[in-house]
């Protein structure tokens, strides 16, 4: 046989083997060490020849980057492969259930997609149908979330504890059953390392140091043992340092970021993070350090970060433009937060004038997509009317949402204005907060947090051929 001939069949039965060819081995390995330049080019390469896997494969790097552009990449890239890849069907389902914007008909692909590869027997397909359930009960009715889920624990499956978890925390009730949390993932925790970040909310939170310790042991070897990887050691650091949660363990969570930082670019922006929320951790020197290096590595958090301090004016001296210019590579990049400090530059006028449509644009994004603060920021805005026309009835309805993170100045806000409405104002604004709130939808940004893991958690039996 001529040697073209030899390597075509070499690469249709094994893809391996010939030099100059690409090597889904290959991909997979460099993937595994954290190279994705050498996986994403051999796995577009196969993808390109039509090989499912590889498009899985390519996908899964897109969706890793968090960039909405890469987002949109990997939907269309799963698509090529779900008629004949059950893998990419429940990979496509995932992305679909977590998409923010998602439209009715693709909530109702999402379900589909989910259940057809959960019958085919794939992995990491329940929490994300709980999710839609739990997020979209309008476009559900028939479907009872508390009871679907009871009927998955009863038969067994073992994704059915975290679909109950992914429960607890849309409905707010989660630091009720600590204990059923820490039962369900003392379970499934070698088998779905997310628990590892479950664990340690619930013993932040109940503040027990020695089980909290002997979990992080656990961690550690299963990290170098190559089972855990880098990426959940990195969210287990940034439970030790949430002041949300109780008392918190700075220098642990430095020395499990420090650790990983080499092997896991993102780390670097944490510990960034950290020194930023703890500056005895480290000096500026050593702060702006880790953003550079973060930044060489192309993470969007770290354009977020340093917008921070040029808006801030502390740790770097107050530079609006710079600010805006940092803050518009994280938001392009989806970085929710920096829709909120967008907006507030817009606001305040720190360009030099005030931009009340910029303001609201960004507010919006950033209330809608989970943070807290912007609420507030967005009733303010309304109420005070600098540089936009006042309209108390839509001040009144974001200081009503801002309730769900009241501090002492949104309820008075709220209560102010509240006084300040007419009857005909008040039914109007009531009309618009119903609305706001079906646009949101019932979740909140823990949920989503835990449902877009399962977008990227690798399938168990095929997790080290696959990822």
């Amino acid at each position: 046989m001529r040697p073209t001939l030899i390597c075509a069949l070499a690469l249709a039965i094994s893809l391996t083997g010939c030099a100059g060819l690409p090597d889904q081995r290959l991909a997979n390995e460099a993937l595994k060490n954290g190279d994705t330049a050498t996986a994403e080019r051999n796995y577009r390469q196969l993808a390109d020849l039509g090989y499912s896997e590889a498009q899985v494969g390519l996908a899964d790097i897109q969706v890793e980057t968090r960039d909405p552009a890469k987002l949109k990449e990997a939907e269309a890239t799963y698509r090529a492969a779900a008629d004949v890849s059950p893998r990419a069907q429940a990979r496509l389902g995932r992305l679909l259930a977590a998409k923010p914007d998602a439209s009715e008909a693709e909530r109702q692909e999402a379900e589909t997609l989910l259940k057809k590869a959960f019958a085919n027997g794939e992995g990491n397909t329940l929490i994300p149908l709980a999710m839609l359930y739990l997020q979209y009960p309008q476009s559900f009715p028939r479907i009872n979330a508390q009871n679907q889920i009871d009927q998955w624990r009863a038969a067994g499956y073992p994704e059915a504890g975290l679909a109950q978890v992914l429960l607890y925390r849309t409905q707010n009730t989660y630091d009720q059953h600590l204990d059923d949390v820490e039962r369900i993932c003392k379970a499934a925790l070698t088998s779905t390392d997310i628990c590892y970040v479950e664990l340690a909310t619930v013993y932040q939170k109940r503040a027990q140091p020695e089980q909290q310790a002997a979990l992080l042991d656990q961690l550690k070897s299963a990290y170098q043992r190559g089972v855990v990887p880098a990426s959940r050691v990195d969210s287990v650091a940034r439970v030790l340092a949430d002041r949300n949660l109780g008392q918190t363990d700075e220098k642990t969570a430095q020395a499990l970021l420090e650790n990983i930082a080499p092997q896991n670019p993102a780390s670097w922006v944490s510990l960034a993070q950290l020194l930023y929320d703890f500056p005895e951790l480290g000096d500026s020197d050593q702060l702006m350090g880790y953003i550079d290096k973060g930044r060489a590595a192309e993470q969007p958090r770290a354009e977020l970060l340093l917008g921070r301090l040029y808006y801030e004016g502390k740790t770097l001296p107050a530079d609006a433009p710079k600010a805006e210019s940092h803050l518009l590579a994280a938001a392009s990049a989806g970085e929710i937060s920096a829709h909120y400090y967008l907006g507030q530059l817009y606001r305040r006028g720190y360009l030099g004038d005030v931009e009340p449509q910029k303001a609201v644009d960004h507010l919006l994004q950033a209330a809608r997509g989970g943070q807290l603060s912007a609420d507030y920021a967005l009733a303010q805005l309304f109420s005070e009317g600098h540089g936009i026309r006042q309209d108390p009835v839509n001040a009144w309805v974001f200081a009503q949402l801002a309730q769900a993170n009241a501090s002492e100045q949104s309820t008075a806000l709220a209560g102010e204005l509240d006084a300040q409405l007419s009857p005909e104002q008040k039914a109007a604004a009531q009309r618009l907060l119903q609305q706001e709130r079906a646009a949101r939808g019932a979740m909140g940004p823990g949920p989503a947090a835990l449902a877009i893991q399962t977008v990227q958690a690798p399938d168990d039996e095929q997790a080290e051929d696959s990822l």
